[in-house]
């Protein structure tokens, strides 16, 4: 960060915290903003680990999605309509990973949570309940500790630095292909 950079430079006071949107299908920042946060000593207070509701568990299958309803999806059709493909991609993923939470024996949203958190970068993961139940679920998911078998399955199905969205879909930086970029 180049800003850092200047403060440092100038005298002024460095910058000390970033505020990220990071979860298991938005990893971008793993290809520069983690590791400089990291070099720089700031803390990362990442939002958005359940990515907008795609890892509440809520959305498995394409018939889980209500773009008539009155919730998020109907609000926001372009984001979950499972006709975009990278919505399809999107639904893919968190389908693959909702076995994979079931075999580990948690919920998909204490998975998403605890990769968040299990990035050394990561000093805080914001979270935006609506209910005291889902706070008290979410604050749960962060005491789960992932092993390297859970974290190296979530890799194969969305790969470090990968972000399924819209601008970036299928694409993996050529700086994270190298597993020793990696998170660990």
């Amino acid at each position: 960060m180049e800003a850092q950079w200047v403060s440092e430079r100038r005298g002024h006071v460095r910058f000390r915290t970033e505020q990220p949107p990071y979860s298991i299908l938005a990893r971008s920042v793993e290809a520069a903003v983690l590791p400089t946060a990291q070099r720089y000593g700031m803390g990362v207070l990442s939002w958005g680990p359940l990515s907008a509701g795609w890892l509440s568990g809520r959305y498995t299958k394409a018939s889980d999605i209500d773009l008539a309803g009155g919730g998020r999806a109907a609000v926001e059709q372009f984001k979950f309509d499972p006709s975009v493909p990278e919505n399809a991609r999107k639904l893919e993923a968190v389908g693959e990973l909702s076995k994979l939470a079931s075999d580990a024996g948690l919920s998909l949203p204490h998975l998403a949570i605890a990769f968040v958190r299990a990035h050394p970068a990561i000093t805080s993961v914001i979270i935006g309940p609506r209910t005291m139940e889902q706070l008290e679920d979410l604050l749960a998911g962060s005491e789960v500790e992932l092993s390297a078998d859970v974290l190296d399955r979530i890799d194969e199905i969305v790969p470090p630095g990968t972000d399924l969205n819209r601008a970036d879909s299928y694409y993996v930086p050529p700086a994270l292909a190298d597993k020793a970029l990696r998170r660990r």
